[in-house]
């Protein structure tokens, strides 16, 4: 059993520390009023065995609660007092050192929380440990200096979530769909340096990779590129090589036909498409950004973005590339081929590729097997995102998510046109609903007027995140604000007109809503009453986003929250606040969004037509999954998989399974066990290694692709999943 030190580090629980604790306090009562060895060793051992029913890593001042609750059940209330008194005394000590133990103990490697907090980010390297460092350091300001106090508080008790803290004290936001087209036909500046409109296929994606790692520096979310920017430099390529062609037979006398010579240069292209797909792929996955991890950036493919055929062709051509190389996968550092975690590939499902008469339905055919065998692509439904995303011209639109589900609303130009490229998301504050559910004690009434102060908690949070962007200069990120990511702001101007009227969004999270459900109506999200009164939260969150966006011309929108690691930050606020209550707070994690939760049984289409409803209610961002064993060898079953997500939800992906071990060459699902002290470790099912350095494990948590292991939340999460295929 392990305990979790308030700098983070996990270390082995020890009853003879409650005893000296509580002995020590002991000291400095009336004697009168002091209670036996027995009774201390009695009240100890009661904690112990709590921590031991809990089944996780309990923190200090959890175990301090329970021994404090010990005390007050003996009515031992003098020895109570003092116990209390000395936890606040220690405690205004360390307030006035915040960070040193939280920074050493990083510096170490022996912070558990933080080394799982980011699934992409390795805690053992120099640049991780820097950017870590300075959030501690941020998160301190942030929460001393920078928000209300009410605020802070809620956030330390597991009311609600404020995103990205240690990122607050800087002027930046959180994700962006850039406007790669602008940047390449119209010329950018790096790093005070001008890069011209590209001469070439391959010259153009060397750049947008240079772009990609310095939108990822001046940010801290995900953000998107579209391949269609890419198209047109085929064209571009193709006149050149055939230039060089032309030339190269003049000089050698060399009489070809026009057929011939069209061959060679077709020929040449697509080793130049090659060698530009392979810089994207290659660069994302190896770059290192400046907060220590590679660009959390998504690649979105979508053929009817472009309309002249001739470009869509040439669309055609690099979609099939950026398949083919994905399918491939990177070498480990054994030379080993295996799954990265970027970039995060999107799909459009279409008419012009989804039926096997369609003139691309190749390109999907080769897309469900890089799905089977590398976890990507995910798939958005053109057909249902012009249902779900129409404008106010009443014009439905199709577009990429913001990184890996974060989505804008659809926005159309002064002059009338729509504008997708270009804006971005302000952040995300998201609302416990769990806690909602389980303070109301199950009275209706009092669950909405619960609801109602949380959500108004969160909009307080929200105007505090509006309010520190407000005044940024768009010297802050030249990259975006000067240079065209994101907009061609003059130097010294602010960003605030791109805050307003819908330019850009700010996010209303929510999470569990499957356990609130459950707790208010003791009936499963997915039978008909409890459907009904999830949908009625879904609507209800949906008025306040609506209300506020009215009352202020800022496009607040509701999101369907990830969850990586404040699933696990969650389920033990529950666990602290209200006990542990059966399908409620019973598990380390509570369920990401409007999910079925992971351990019910459903089919794959079942839970997509399901979610669907909920899906079109979280327009701020959301996406569904179907867990499904390996379908390497059963493509047509990702097809069928495929085809029901067009006809039935926006955005929806397969998680498959693509592990390796280095120590004895296992390549499959590496499973979760648990150790001697009850904590979840991952172990090759062939050889038993579990040292985590030595395999390659990847698994989807939070719509992007993980690979740098989980919190015991996540874990526990990850081990219950079943499939649903």
């Amino acid at each position: 059993m392990k305990v979790i030190k308030r700098s983070g580090k996990e270390v082995k629980f020890n009853i003879q520390n409650i005893i000296n604790a509580i002995s020590r306090a002991n000291t400095n009562v009336e004697e009168v009023n002091r209670i036996s060895d027995e009774e201390i060793l009695e009240i100890s051992k009661n904690v112990q065995n709590i921590c031991k029913s809990m089944k996780r890593a309990m923190s200090v001042e959890e175990i301090q609660d329970l021994v404090e609750d010990q005390l007050m059940e003996k009515k031992a209330f003098d020895l109570a007092r003092k116990y209390i008194t000395y936890r606040y005394s220690r405690a205004l000590i360390r307030k006035a050192n915040t960070t040193d133990a939280q920074i050493l103990s990083l510096i170490e490697c022996n912070n558990e929380e933080i080394k799982q907090e980011n699934s992409n980010k390795n805690p053992t390297v120099n640049s991780v440990q820097r950017d870590y460092m300075a959030g501690e350091v941020s998160k301190d300001v942030t929460k001393r200096l920078l928000l209300p106090k009410e605020i802070v508080d809620a956030h330390e008790e597991g009311i609600i979530h404020f995103h990205d803290a240690d990122y607050f004290a800087q002027h930046m936001h959180n994700c962006d769909l850039v406007d790669l087209e602008d940047m390449l036909q119209n010329g950018t500046v790096i790093s005070g340096t001008l890069i011209e409109k590209p001469r070439s296929f391959s010259t153009a994606c060397n750049i947008a990779t240079q772009i990609i790692a310095q939108v990822a520096s001046s940010q801290y979310g995900g953000q998107s590129i579209s391949l269609s920017h890419l198209a047109p430099f085929v064209q571009v390529s193709r006149d050149k090589i055939t230039k060089d062609v032309r030339e190269e037979l003049q000089m050698t006398g060399v009489d070809m036909s026009e057929a011939q010579i069209s061959e060679v240069v077709e020929k040449r292209l697509k080793d130049e498409i090659k060698k530009g797909v392979q810089t994207i792929q290659y660069q994302v996955v190896t770059l290192m950004t400046t907060n220590g991890q590679a660009p959390f950036v998504t690649v979105f493919m979508y053929l009817n973005e472009v309309q002249d055929p001739k470009v869509k062709a040439d669309l055609a051509m690099i979609i099939e590339e950026v398949l083919k190389q994905r399918y491939q996968g990177v070498k480990n550092e054994a030379g080993v081929w295996i799954t990265p975690a970027f970039p995060k590939l999107i799909y459009v499902l279409e008419e012009d590729n989804i039926h096997e008469d369609s003139p691309y339905w190749y390109l999907t055919e080769l897309a469900a097997k890089v799905t089977a065998k590398r976890m990507v692509p995910d798939y958005i439904s053109e057909k249902k995102m012009l249902e779900y995303k129409v404008d106010k011209k009443g014009n439905g639109n199709c577009y990429p998510c913001m990184g890996c589900r974060s989505f804008l609303t659809p926005y159309v130009t002064p002059e009338g046109k729509p504008k997708y490229y270009g804006r971005f998301n302000q952040g995300v504050v998201t609302i416990n609903l769990v806690d909602v559910a389980c303070s109301s004690k199950k009275d209706m009434n009092e669950f909405w007027k619960i609801l109602e102060e949380r959500c108004e908690l969160c909009h307080r949070a929200l105007r505090c995140r509006h309010e520190r962007l407000l005044g940024t200069l768009s010297d802050a990120a030249p990259i975006l604000w000067q240079y065209g990511a994101l907009a061609r702001l003059k130097k010294g101007e602010t960003i605030d007109k791109l805050l307003y009227g819908g330019y850009s969004t700010i996010s209303l999270g929510y999470a569990g809503l499957w356990e609130t459900v459950y707790y208010m109506t003791g009936k499963k999200m997915t039978e008909d009453e409890g459907k009904e009164f999830g949908l009625q939260v879904m609507r209800k969150l949906n008025e306040y986003t609506a209300k506020w966006k009215k009352a202020e011309n800022i496009d607040y929108s509701l999101y369907g929250t990830p969850l990586e690691s404040t699933t696990y930050k969650f389920a033990k606020a529950l666990q602290r606040r209200f006990g542990i209550i059966e399908g409620v707070t019973d598990k380390k994690y509570i369920t990401n969004s409007y999910h079925v939760k992971v351990t019910e049984e459903i089919n794959a289409f079942d839970k997509l037509a399901f979610e669907s409803q909920f899906q079109k209610l979280s327009p701020g961002g959301a996406i569904s999954y179907v867990e499904v064993p390996n379908m390497q060898n059963n493509i047509p079953a990702v097809l069928q998989v495929m085809k029901f997500i067009y006809d039935n939800i926006m955005y929806a992906e397969l998680n498959t399974k693509s592990d390796y071990c280095q120590v004895c060459g296992y390549s499959g699902e590496i499973r979760i066990v648990e150790d001697e002290d009850g904590k979840l470790v991952w172990e090759c099912p062939k050889c038993h290694n579990r040292d985590q350095s030595k395999m390659n494990v990847a698994r989807r948590t939070c719509g992007y692709i993980g690979t740098q292991y989980w919190n015991q939340g996540r874990t526990e999460e990850i081990k219950e999943r079943v499939l649903h295929l």
